[in-house]
């Protein structure tokens, strides 16, 4: 296995954490105030769950396809990685914005 791959786990990881607790807040306010803009951001980050949720089971938890991963050329983990770390960054970018 690669560095790049490691991030790659790690920052879906991080991501399907962040998500899940953005998830928390927007669907609190959401009950609280019924707007239709926290719908979006309850829609919004539904999708992030599964999408990370899938990728996480891809890259570390299915034998067949975390071993494929885990051999593919360091340029390819590391595009994915790269991919990984600006949602996480954008993801860290909106909690800090949710949570102010």
């Amino acid at each position: 296995m690669t560095l790049w791959f490691d991030v790659l786990r790690a920052g879906t990881a991080l991501n399907l954490a962040l998500a899940a607790s953005l998830s928390v807040v927007w669907l609190r306010n959401y009950r609280r105030y019924r707007s239709a803009y926290l719908l979006g951001f309850l829609a919004f980050g539904g999708f992030l769950l599964a999408q990370n949720a899938y990728a996480l089971y891809l890259f570390a938890l299915d034998p067949a396809t975390s071993g494929w991963f885990a051999e593919i050329p360091p340029r390819y983990t590391f595009a994915l990685a790269v991919l990984a770390v600006c949602e996480l960054a954008a993801l860290l970018a909106l909690t800090w914005v949710t949570r102010q």
